[in-house]
């Protein structure tokens, strides 16, 4: 058909529709997280943008979280993010984010799906009860998830499971930040292919 040959051409002449669109997902800093998981949420932002990745984040006004000191990975290695804030302004603490979303809702669901549905795949890295919503609404919506394990929270619970018997989408397992974005990429390209 010509859509698929126009695809087929795409790849041929070394471009593609879109970025990779991936989320980064993990505890807010009140759940006093360690020094050494802020390192790894950092190496991930890096890692998606030195890939060509757009990072998706939720942009927090009131304090830091592991999402946005990926954030700050991804600015210190000149990618592009995104950040879902919740509520009408676009008042956040990363003021270095390329693109603000302000998404009109309140946390706890509300931005919380905004955030995820523009997502090809998403990267947990620890996580409190905000990081296993968005996991359930990727999971409800069949985004790819990975899980970097070794940072406790729901992150670790979750890898390499299934959020309930329907079995739609594993939780992918990884155990660096290097091996968390590739896999993501490799999953956010099949979800494309699928849902192209």
């Amino acid at each position: 058909s010509g859509r698929n040959y126009c695809i087929i051409y795409a790849r041929e002449v070394g471009f593609m529709a879109r970025k990779f669109q991936i989320g980064v997902i993990g505890s807010a800093a009140d759940l006093g997280y360690a020094k050494g998981v802020e390192g790894a949420a950092y190496e991930v932002g890096k890692y998606i943008a030195e890939k060509g990745g757009i990072l998706f984040f939720g942009a927090e006004k009131d304090g830091s979280s592991l999402s946005t000191v990926a954030c700050r990975g991804a600015k210190d290695a000149g990618g592009l993010t995104v950040g879902i804030t919740y509520g009408k302004s676009k008042d956040i603490l990363e003021k270095d984010t390329d693109i603000i979303i302000p998404c009109g809702l309140e946390r706890g669901g509300g931005r919380e799906t905004v955030l995820i549905s523009g997502c090809d795949a998403v990267i947990a890295i620890s996580g409190g009860s905000g990081t296993l919503t968005e996991l359930a609404i990727a999971y409800q919506a069949d985004i790819p998830m990975v899980a970097l394990e070794g940072y406790g929270g729901w992150a670790d619970k979750l890898a390499g499971s299934y959020l309930d018997s329907r079995e739609r989408q594993l939780i992918i397992k990884a155990r660096s930040a290097k091996e968390a974005v590739d896999l993501a990429f490799r999953a956010a390209a099949e979800y494309r292919e699928k849902n192209a």
